[in-house]
């Protein structure tokens, strides 16, 4: 089974379904990696913090197992920017190389401008009358970006899927442990403690000790 793992940035993957991803690359299927944006020194990061995201992408790829990577270096914070169809013609150019039967994604209505846009654009990407090789798209929750949006109708993250990752939940925060400088302090919501945390509340939802969620796009059987 081929498997695509989006990220609109480094260290969604690993928040949403790290210990899905786990669980794929145990099972034997192909897991790939696309990230859409990268940080900049004109964006005010610094030479290091750029080098360091560089390394923490290698090492967090190889954590994972994944078959490929792949980087469409659109600048972080900027996809506003971005010409609309630019961002699809790059994306397509990877589902279409890949050929994913399983695409996971970023929630739509999270409150960072970058998962809307991101999301909106691979809605677009994988229309089932142009991508007939895709059965299953799936939205992950992040924490920090998904709770945070406005409480209203139209911003829910209505999960209705459950992975059991209670084998792989200490490894998907030793990985979560790479991106350091995404790590917060406890009570803030990137804390370690909150992101087991949630995974543990998510369990409670399925029957088992930890969890992640899902919201079901399209599935296809």
């Amino acid at each position: 089974m081929r498997v695509l793992v989006i990220s609109v940035h480094p260290d969604d993957e690993t928040l949403g379904c790290g210990g899905t991803i786990l669980k794929h690359t145990r099972n034997g299927d192909e897991v790939y990696w696309m990230i859409i944006t990268k940080t900049d020194k004109t964006l005010g990061f610094s030479e290091k913090f750029i080098e360091d995201r560089k390394e923490q992408i290698k090492a967090v790829a190889k954590k994972y197992k994944f078959k490929s990577v792949f980087e469409l270096d659109f600048l972080t914070t900027k996809l506003h920017a971005v010409d609309f169809n630019q961002l699809i013609e790059k994306m397509s150019l990877v589902i279409n190389k890949i050929k994913p039967e399983i695409i996971y994604m970023n929630n739509r209505s999270d409150i960072h401008t970058d998962h809307q846009i991101a999301a909106k654009a691979i809605m677009s990407c994988t229309k089932s009358f142009r991508y007939p090789f895709i059965k299953k798209i799936l939205m992950y929750e992040c924490i920090s970006e998904t709770e945070i949006a406005p409480a209203l109708p139209e911003n829910l993250f209505l999960h209705n899927v459950y992975s059991d990752i209670t084998e792989f939940i200490d490894e998907k925060l030793e990985i979560m442990k790479i991106y350091s400088s995404e790590i917060q302090e406890t009570p803030l919501p990137r804390s370690l403690d909150n992101i087991k945390s949630l995974a543990r509340y998510r369990g409670a939802s399925c029957g088992c000790n930890y969890a992640e969620s899902f919201m079901l796009v399209r599935e296809v059987f």
